[in-house]
Formats: C-alpha cells, structure tokens, sequence
C-alpha cells in the first residue's frame, strides 16, 4: 500500500542516469515528481516516460522536477535515455531502497506509483492507477497547473 498524502517523503540518496549522487534534499524549495516503474525500455514504462518527455517544458516552467525510479541499473538507464531521448533523471535503485522507503514493492521490481512532494517534503498526491500514456498531463492536472 502506498504511503498517504501528507507524509513526509523518506529522504533518499543514489545515484542517477549518470551516475552523479542524488538526494531528494537537492530539490527542497521544489516540487518533486517522484515516479517509480516497474522496467526500462518495456512498452508500458516507455510510453509513461515519453509522456514526461513530451510535457517537460511545462514543468520546467513551473518549478517541478520529474524523476523516474526503477530497480534498473546506470548503464540501463542510460540505454533507455538515450534510445527515448528523456530529458529528466532516472534514478538507479538497484538496492530497492526506494522501492522499500515508498512501499512500492511488487516483489522484486517497482509498482507503478507517483508521488508529488511538496517544496517542504511532504507528500501531496499519490496516483496508483496510472495511464501510462497521459500519466504526465495527468499530474499537471492534479498540481492545478
């Protein structure tokens, strides 16, 4: 079951796309879409991320920032970026940490769940029936932007 609206977000740290170390402190001030998948490069993740892809002037210009999680590794993620042209972090949880810290376990890979994470850390909206083709315009929507 995933964690409730007005939690505060477990704090994280790993490593993304490029490996450069990243922790949801970096981002305080600045709403966090924080989506967890369950697999790079399979039809229903991409389409969810080139929905991200697709939308990302509109949350650049908001102040948002999108980063996807899954249990796929660095070089993964990597491929999946670079054959989808993605534009936003993808978050390597290859520990399942985060999978765990978000109680997003499907037993071995990530549910597919979304969390919104206010500027001061708490956690504003979950969506667990996500439409992996609209899922983007779906959380604007749901931000009111």
């Amino acid at each position: 079951m995933a964690l409730a609206v007005g939690t505060v977000a477990p704090a994280f740290t790993t490593k993304d796309t490029n490996g450069n170390t990243v922790s949801l402190s970096d981002f305080a001030g600045k709403t966090v879409v924080l989506y967890f998948y369950p697999k790079d490069d399979t039809p229903g993740c991409t389409k969810q991320a080139c929905s991200f892809r697709d939308a990302q002037p509109e949350y650049q210009g908001k102040d948002v920032v999108v980063l996807g999680v899954s249990s796929d590794d660095e070089a993964s993620h990597q491929a999946f970026t670079a054959k989808y042209n993605l534009n936003f972090p993808l978050l390597a949880d290859t520990e399942q940490a985060l999978i765990k810290a978000y109680d997003v376990d499907g037993g071995g890979y990530a549910k597919r769940v979304t969390y919104v994470i206010s500027p001061e850390g708490k956690i504003t909206h979950v969506d667990g029936a996500v439409n992996t083709t609209t899922h983007a315009s779906d959380v604007l929507a749901a931000l009111g932007l």
